[in-house]
């Protein structure tokens, strides 16, 4: 406390310092990739030959229009040629690598920075695993500096984009001032197992290729605040009876790596989505009717109607997470950030609305954070 002498020699009054404002990290812009090729449900059937019934009504009902994929070249008999795990490893290389870069390019862009502005780069994937990781593949290919911090979230799964970014959020705000991006790559196309199997054809009737990059930022106190959100808080939910409801492992029959979803894991994320969102709101003393904006990962028809109804939601309210798996399919770790990407295209926001993000994957686990414009 400081205390001075005025004029008679008196001591003045305490000299209070103003209370600190808490540094918080902004989101400054956000990108999106895919591959070249998209199909529709139709299209995926014919040229896999699937006649049975019960899979093709699997794909013809599962809410999704088109997804983007990157199917292997016909074989003598018009099938795909299968393709060995070390050619779908080499594939998701190819691809994530790709879209990485472009995804981080385009949030970039959005956020008026180059290039020779990043400080941070955290990279997400489960479709594929490599060493170096996707971090050191990105840098290389777009010219980063070598110097930059860096970091690989790999196989959490759908859930992940919301893990790495409480990283990259505390990150940004450990280091004002300077630019933190986070890319989620998944190339689904090169872990597909195709055989004639209910466990399979859940999997492939879901997903889709697809990049995400976001730019995150805390300013110093003399720089002016990008306009997108503050990132107020994080809250996770791990629901241990169902650890192995979701999970890539391996598959001797097909000497791969698959992906398995219980039937039953829609309705078990429902039930406990109310859980982990109150907790996140009542944080900041917000109810769920303080929500302008939810953005859900778009896991699947069953899984977005089970959150959506448990948590008394409009189907107004996830359009967004609806929209992008009926245009892409379930994208893994970045899908909630092609929502978010579609909620700024709408230019409905407001200052002061509160949004809240969702992701769900392996665990199983409820991510979500909560962010105010």
């Amino acid at each position: 406390m400081n205390r001075g002498r005025s004029a008679t020699g008196l001591l003045d009054s305490p000299v209070t310092a103003a209370p600190s404002v808490p540094t918080m990290a902004r989101v400054a812009g956000v990108g999106t990739a895919v591959t070249s090729t998209s199909y529709s449900q139709r299209d995926l059937l014919d040229r896999f030959g699937i006649t049975d019934p019960r899979i093709r009504s699997l794909f013809l009902n599962s809410a999704i229009e088109r997804r983007f994929l990157t199917i292997p070249p016909a074989g003598p008999d018009g099938q795909p040629v299968p393709e060995i795990q070390g050619e779908l490893l080499a594939k998701h290389k190819r691809i994530a690598v790709d879209m990485g870069a472009r995804a981080l390019q385009e949030s970039l862009k959005n956020a008026g920075l180059d290039l020779s502005q990043i400080d941070y780069l955290c990279c997400v994937t489960t479709t594929g695993f490599l060493t170096p990781g996707l971090s050191a593949l990105i840098i290389r290919e777009l010219g980063i500096d070598p110097s930059c911090h860096r970091v690989d979230v790999v196989g959490m799964g759908c859930n992940a984009g919301l893990n790495a970014l409480n990283g990259t959020a505390a990150w940004a705000v450990a280091n004002p001032g300077k630019v933190a991006v986070m890319v989620c790559a998944e190339a689904c196309s090169a872990a597909y197992v195709m055989d004639s199997t209910m466990r399979t054809a859940v999997v492939n009737s879901l997903f889709g290729d697809g990049a995400a990059a976001i730019v995150v930022t805390a300013p110093e106190p003399d720089q002016a605040a990008p306009e997108g959100p503050r990132i107020l808080s994080f809250a996770s939910h791990l629901i241990t009876d169902a650890v192995g409801a979701m999970r890539y492992d391996w598959d001797d029959e097909q000497n791969r790596f698959s992906f398995f979803l219980d039937p039953e894991i829609p309705y078990v994320v429902g039930a406990n989505a109310e859980r982990v969102v109150d907790r996140l709101l009542s944080g900041a003393g917000l109810r769920r009717s303080d929500i302008a904006h939810w953005l859900v990962h778009s896991g699947g028809k069953k899984v977005i109607d089970a959150v959506r109804i448990n948590l008394g939601l409009t189907r107004h309210d996830v359009r967004h997470t609806t929209g992008v798996l009926r245009d892409y399919g379930n994208l893994s770790s970045g899908s909630f950030l092609f929502s978010y990407e579609r909620l700024l295209g709408e230019r409905a926001v407001e200052p002061g609305d509160h949004g809240v993000l969702m992701t769900m994957g392996p665990g199983s686990t409820i991510e979500t954070a909560l962010v105010q414009w």
